[in-house]
């Protein structure tokens, strides 16, 4: 139980002149806004002398029609992030072992050399070689040993010229074998990568991309076709490749996410135009991206056209509100110039003018001047 205590203004403020107090009319109210508070009812009829603390809780009084008074707006409610996705947190680029290209070079080269010694070892030089001055082999033919000679001599050469690679900037090689990663080759240059295990290559340069008309929405709600500029690279290979199907059709679907939940505003606009919206987009695509190996430095919207469905109501709702600007404009400065050719006259002595007078002249005066600002420069 608890009563209510109000603030009143005193009965003699509020009472008319030649009104008999206590004739039942209750006085005009000059506070708009009252305050409640609860007071605990024991309060009032307590027996101890010991006080008793009890925190008062004010009471919350409701918007009364036709006060004028408002409500107080509410904290807003702060926005979820969604979760981002979750990765292999052992898939994460390493460098790969390689060589210089000048062992695979000079393993091919042993190689060819293994050839011609068995060549030669077998007695089966051609006549060209003995031109040459070289030494006639001891061997009759070929046989086992001879074979295997060939053999241990392809391998050796076929496994230093066919690892042989060559390097370049902004390009990468990643290597992986059964299924398992191997490493990064960032590399440039002749290399020696072991030819048996498999590569993919990822452009790890700094890279745009300008998508197609997305859809989006105005901070009105009203549709959109927004083109948007995306800068981004590569920046982890083994999870742009490995962790998710493909990289640039993942980093499109986050754009078009991300241009969803984020209101683009044409450019011109009161709330920040594209520059706000490019921020939060920016923002939204590099967090979602960032588990995946790709790094986005900036999502910029670049054309912001309203879907063809609502152009038309917008282009009339822009000119109609263009047109009461300057018909307001107009106003305001036919009004100062009235007021300032009226104030002029009469404080200078010029003229003596009546309430009547001076209503026709100002009658007048606003005539001419509207008809003045309306004519055709």
């Amino acid at each position: 139980m608890s009563t209510t205590t109000s603030h009143t203004p005193p009965e003699s403020e509020g009472q008319s002149d030649g009104a008999a107090p206590g004739a039942g009319v209750r006085p005009p109210r000059l506070i708009q806004n009252e305050a409640t508070t609860e007071i605990p009812v024991h309060l009032l009829f307590r027996d101890g002398p010991d006080p008793v603390r009890v925190p008062l809780a004010p009471a919350l009084v409701g918007r009364r029609q036709g006060t004028g008074e408002r409500s107080r707006p509410g904290r807003p409610v702060p926005v979820r992030r969604r979760p981002l996705p979750e990765t292999d947190p052992e898939l994460a680029e390493r460098p790969a072992r390689v060589l210089p290209g000048a062992a695979g070079l000079f393993a091919g080269a042993c190689g060819l050399t293994g050839a011609l010694v068995t060549t030669w070892w077998a007695g089966l030089l051609p006549p060209t070689g003995r031109a040459l001055g070289l030494p006639s082999g001891t061997g009759s033919g070929l046989g086992l040993a001879h074979w295997a000679a060939y053999a241990g001599s392809g391998l050796l050469g076929a496994a230093g010229f066919g690892g042989l690679t060559r390097g370049r900037a902004g390009r990468a090689w990643v290597l992986g074998l059964f299924g398992r990663y191997r490493g990064t080759v960032r590399r440039t240059g002749l290399l020696w990568v072991n030819p048996l295990v498999p590569r993919r290559r990822v452009d790890v340069r700094l890279r745009h991309w300008r998508s197609e008309a997305m859809p989006a929405v105005d901070p009105d709600g009203m549709a959109l076709q927004v083109v948007v500029l995306v800068v981004w690279r590569v920046r982890d290979t083994a999870r742009a490749l490995l962790g998710v199907d493909d990289h640039e059709t993942y980093l499109r679907a986050c754009v078009e996410a991300a241009l969803a939940r984020v209101p683009v505003e044409p450019a011109g606009g009161a709330r920040g135009g594209t520059t706000a919206a490019g921020d939060a987009l920016t923002r939204l695509v590099a967090e979602e991206t960032a588990p995946v190996g790709v790094e986005v430095f900036s999502v910029q919207p670049v054309r912001v056209e309203y879907a063809p469905e609502v152009a038309a109501a917008v282009h009339r709702r822009r000119i109609a509100a263009l047109d009461a600007r300057q018909r307001a404009s107009l106003l305001g400065s036919v009004v100062d110039s009235v007021e300032d050719t009226v104030t002029r006259l009469t404080t200078r002595g010029l003229v003596e003018l009546d309430d009547y007078d001076r209503k026709v002249l100002v009658r007048d005066l606003t005539v001419a001047f509207c008809s003045g600002r309306g004519e055709p420069v």
